[in-house]
């Protein structure tokens, strides 16, 4: 096999498709734990396909996988067991018949899909070795001769598709007929019926509610439920509880006294009249302008008035020309070496640069300088907190919990002890918000199962806090009253009646409808309900009021002036008449045939397809080559019923 990788010769590239996912799922190998007695050993059997046996060991990767990689709720992994063997008894038998019929997969077939399914065994198109090779493969569990065997097989199955579904055909006029029914339009009367005009009538009465609730009390229960005492870790709060010294913080100053160093800075206003981006004759009448302002300011204009009316910096001219503290280095040269020269409360002249002529304040004036500990003292107290709250509010949490599993029973003194908060939620249950935490599915994780006595994991809650909490009571699950649960009966009964009202009143629509020559307005009129227009609309479309297209995908077939109905809809019942049809646009039809023509081959070929892959399996099953052993199959699917 390795040989193959020192060779230099093009392999063919074989697309996989979605085939390469179950190539992909049956790469990890992790092992299910059993869930009950009597379980499959890894080496049972499942089901063969000729010589090739599928084990139990096989189904438990293949389903470790799925609930890895989250592609099924774990609840449902029962009922998808038999579907997995299936699927792993379809591969093998396709692969089984194509070896039957000759076809063979080459190294350099293999080569090709290992370099597209793992490139990084190829930096710069050479192969990095078997070592790189059997490690990459090592970190699922996997060998070489398994990960190559399923590799192979996957080829394989892909090859004999392919000679499945050639010389796939679509005929012009099919290619017609499918334009014409996609590209009709149909206009449509309609009328909706909908619960909301019948509610007054599906009102149940006191003793409809007993009744029902009487014969269908086994539904309604309330579900088990806690009582908690939840301590809560808050980082602001324990924050303001931490105390630095000063011996601390004077050796937080010396190792950053760079942080509380201030360069040389003014703090400036300025007018910019600008020339940049301005024809070369502009610049004279910027100058002019520019020296009109500074005359102004010299005679006791207000500076920041000016600012806001003339200056073009966009930036500071709604301040009053406010450019705030302003560092060396930061403007241009010019700039800096007048707003650095002037003292304080000083105007300059006018400053030239190469955006423009420029009118200079200066506000304030500060050396550079080294901030003293006493003035910045609070600032690295503030900081020291910080970068201790984490790690105490941790270890807080850490002792907490460990303090709980010792002694559940006086929790507001563990609490007291560990500077937390301690509240108490009595009958909680997932998904209802608990006092301080309001909903949070990670909480009601930690505390799904928990017996009286048992203290949660800590959870991080929003606003830098974390939560545990012990359990003090366990409240069993047990039937509802009526009273706790009416407005559910209600609404139950409700919605039952008004979906019987709604077929019924749609019904008598129709049948009114049909039976005045197909005068829909009439009916709907006689029964108080409105009838709509549509506008016209193709098959793949959507008509307001109702959805879309395909709950009345019937209109398109019958002539105009029928009544068709009552249809489901999400908002009730539809009873229609076709008002007219628009036939398709034939004149468009060259732009759309090619995509039309193979969309038509892979449908059919999508089609040629399945009806192979079932008569391949059905021959084998005939044969005796195909077995399923359903007693193990059964035996594995136990494992997972809750």
């Amino acid at each position: 096999m390795f040989d193959l990788f020192r060779s230099r010769e093009k392999s063919v590239r074989i697309l996989l498709g979605a085939l390469l996912m179950v190539v992909a799922l049956s790469m990890l190998t992790y092992l299910v734990p059993n869930y009950g007695t009597g379980a499959p050993t890894p080496d049972t059997v499942v089901a063969s396909v000729g010589k090739d046996d599928i084990t139990s060991g096989d189904v438990m990767r293949l389903i470790q996988a799925t609930m890895r990689g989250r592609q099924l709720p774990p609840d449902l992994i029962a009922t998808y067991v038999p579907q997995m063997v299936d699927g792993m008894v379809g591969e093998r038998a396709l692969a089984y018949e194509a070896t039957r019929l000759g076809f063979e997969v080459s190294d350099s077939d293999v080569r090709a899909e290992i370099q597209q399914m793992i490139p990084n065994l190829f930096p710069d198109g050479k192969f990095a070795g078997k070592e790189a090779y059997a490690a990459v493969l090592g970190e699922q569990q996997l060998t070489i001769p398994e990960f190559e065997s399923n590799l192979r097989r996957q080829i394989l199955i892909t090859k004999l598709r392919e000679v499945a579904v050639e010389g796939t055909i679509v005929s012009e006029l099919e290619i017609e007929h499918a334009y014409q029914e996609r590209n009709e339009k149909i206009k449509i009367q309609y009328v909706n019926v909908s619960g909301d005009k019948y509610r007054a009538e599906a009102t149940p009465s006191a003793k409809d509610l007993e009744t029902y609730f009487q014969v269908n009390h086994a539904r309604y229960t309330v579900p088990e439920s806690r009582n908690l005492a939840i301590l809560i870790a808050d980082q602001a709060k324990i924050a303001e509880s931490l105390v630095p010294s000063d011996a601390d913080l004077l050796r937080m100053y010396n190792q950053n006294k760079e942080q509380f160093r201030t360069k040389e800075r003014v703090h400036a206003q300025h007018i910019l009249l600008k020339t940049s981006g301005k024809p070369p004759a502009e610049d004279a009448k910027m100058k002019a302008q520019a020296a009109d302002l500074l005359k102004q300011i010299q005679g006791g204009a207000n500076f920041a008035e000016l600012a806001k009316k003339y200056s073009e910096d966009t930036g500071s001219a709604a301040k009053g020309g406010d450019l705030d503290w302003i560092e060396r280095g930061q403007t241009l040269p010019e700039f800096e070496r007048t707003a650095f020269s002037l003292p304080p409360g000083q105007t300059s002249g006018i400053v030239k640069t190469e955006v423009g002529y420029h009118i200079i304040r200066v506000i304030a004036h500060e050396d550079a300088r080294l901030a003293p500990f006493d003035q910045v003292k609070a600032q690295l107290a503030a900081n020291w907190k910080n970068d201790q709250v984490n790690d105490i509010v941790q270890q807080i949490s850490d002792k907490a919990q460990a303090a709980l599993q010792k002694d559940p029973l006086h929790p507001d003194e563990i609490a007291a002890r560990f500077h937390m908060q301690v509240v108490r939620a009595e009958g909680a249950r997932p998904g209802q918000p608990l006092p301080e935490i309001g909903t949070n599915s990670d909480f009601d994780q930690s505390i799904v199962g928990l017996k009286q006595g048992q203290v949660s994991q800590a959870v991080a809650l929003p606003g830098n806090k974390l939560a545990l909490a012990v359990v003090t009571g366990v409240i069993p699950a047990r039937p509802s009253t009526l009273a706790e649960v009416e407005n559910q009966v209600r609404e139950t009964i409700v919605q039952s009646r008004l979906a019987a009202a709604v077929k019924d009143h749609a019904k008598e629509l129709a049948d009114k409808a049909k039976a005045n020559g197909g005068d829909l307005a009439a009916a709907a009129k006689s029964m108080g309900l409105e009838v709509k227009t549509s506008e016209d609309f193709n098959r793949a479309g959507s008509v307001e009021g109702i959805g879309p297209a395909s709950y009345v995908h019937e209109g398109f077939t019958l002539p105009d002036g029928a009544v068709f109905g009552p249809l489901g809809t999400p908002q009730g019942s539809v009873v229609a008449k076709v008002i007219g049809h628009v036939p398709a646009d034939m004149a468009q039809l060259a732009q759309t045939r090619t995509a039309i023509r193979d969309e038509l081959k892979s449908q059919r070929a999508r089609d040629r397809n399945t009806l192979f892959e079932t008569g391949v399996r059905e021959d084998l099953r005939r044969q005796g080559k195909l077995k399923y052993h359903q007693d193990v199959i059964q035996r594995l699917v136990a494992q997972f019923h809750s």
